[in-house]
């Protein structure tokens, strides 16, 4: 059996970013395993531009951005191989993969980054009723047929749901020459970010129609038509509310999921909300050596963040492979409330931790006028004035070490979203 100090899986960002940071933090035997032809993951299929902002200072597509990690990997001497599928990772850092040249084989590694991605939720998981013709793609598949292959799905597009690639893919179809007839959203708000609404949608003219939802599905081998319906606030279609869209084509952006059944196989505590690990401030798993970053921890909205989070995975797996697990004797957990979905770390060791460590969240609705607040235990540390807040883009707090050394007693941390 093959033995690595550090196994990455996942060529996507992620793991790019995070081999490129254990190589630099003095980790010498690395690989990185990814199940696709090439590097560089679900951005070598989004070529509009907007990435890079936070991490070159410049507007990049995705392929360019991808480029830059994989060029950095590539200097660095990083082996990877392609086409390989992982089967299974243990407890104790064994991971079982395959691939066409090296058939079924075994990695014995020091320390493993779960570096996965998200999958799309499915039309199986979202109870539309109607016929179940040709037509139907969710819009991460549709954007790899018009980007990648050079197939267009169809002339006449109605879209369910306005997550981050629907919106893009409304603004894609478009330019291509289809004509998107309408996005519903089941929820009241929209699940993607405010620039791509602006920019996809509304400088297209293409309606955006919250609380609604696709009742009914015509045609029997191809989409022939949708009908779509207004929900009340119990999500369920109101009667006589119904509209119909003649359409060839149904696009589903219905929500990204954490792509993490090598984890739950391997003991990984989960998340119920995110459907990613439970991490500490240092990204590490409750299992000893088993780090994870982007978004098989938890949906980023931009993948400047994704690259900055698996910096720090990467650097973290490599102390940990240098000197070992660090027996910290105090845990602080942080509690999220009111409003506050979740937190990414779920807890911290304020004796090991870095000199300013970032909790990144998301809300549960929309909030106007609010602001984030921090308690340690139940003293109210900070509050961050925010005049608009949505579930389609992530939330952050700072915390500054030397404050939570002042602190000696503490034992959880609370962020909850209060009235300003």
């Amino acid at each position: 059996m093959n033995t690595y100090d550090l196994v990455i899986i996942g060529g996507g960002p992620a793991g790019l970013a995070a081999a490129a940071s254990a190589k630099e933090n003095g980790i010498e035997h690395i690989l990185i395993l990814e199940r696709d032809k090439e590097l560089g993951g679900i951005l070598n299929q989004c070529i509009h531009n907007g990435f890079g902002l936070h991490t070159f200072k410049e507007e990049l597509t995705g392929p360019e951005y991808a480029s830059r990690f994989i060029k950095k990997v590539k200097n660095l001497q990083i082996p990877y191989k392609l086409n390989t599928m992982v089967m299974d990772v243990s407890p104790d850092k064994t991971v079982t993969a395959m691939n066409r040249t090296d058939g079924m084989f075994q990695i014995q590694a020091k320390a493993i980054i779960l570096a996965m991605g998200c999958r799309e939720r499915a039309r199986g998981a979202l109870n539309i009723p109607g016929y179940r013709p040709a037509g139907i793609f969710s819009a991460g598949t549709a954007q790899r047929l018009v980007n990648i292959e050079g197939y267009m799905p169809g002339k006449e597009v109605v879209i369910l749901g306005s997550g981050d690639i629907g919106l893009i893919m409304a603004r894609r179809m478009t330019l291509e020459g289809a004509k998107v007839k309408v996005v519903a959203e089941l929820m009241p708000y929209s699940g993607g970010l405010k620039r791509n609404i602006v920019q996809c949608l509304n400088d297209f003219d293409i309606p955006l129609k919250l609380s609604h939802t696709v009742v009914d599905i015509e045609g029997k081998k191809r989409v022939e038509a949708v009908t779509i319906a207004e929900v009340g606030p119990d999500k369920k279609p109101i009667p006589g509310t119904e509209e119909r869209y003649t359409c060839d084509t149904l696009l589903l952006s219905c929500g990204l999921i954490p792509e993490n059944e090598l984890s739950k196989n391997a003991g990984i505590l989960l998340n119920p909300v995110t459907s990613g690990p439970v991490v500490s401030d240092n990204l590490e798993t409750n299992i000893e050596g088993i780090f994870a970053c982007g978004n098989v921890l938890h949906v980023h909205d931009v993948v400047d963040y994704v690259s900055e989070e698996a910096a720090s995975a990467g650097k973290n797996a490599a102390s940990y492979i240098k000197n070992g697990k660090k027996n910290s004797k105090k845990t602080v957990t942080i509690y999220p409330t009111d409003g506050v979905r979740y937190t990414v770390p779920s807890s911290i060791h304020p004796e090991e931790m870095a000199d300013s460590l970032t909790v990144r969240f998301r809300v549960g609705d929309v909030y106007k006028n609010c602001t984030i607040a921090t308690y340690f235990d139940n003293e109210l540390i900070s509050k961050k004035k925010r005049p608009v807040m949505a579930p389609g883009e992530m939330e952050e707090i700072r915390l500054e070490k030397d404050i939570l050394n002042s602190y000696p007693h503490l034992s959880t941390i609370t962020i909850k979203i209060e009235e300003a």
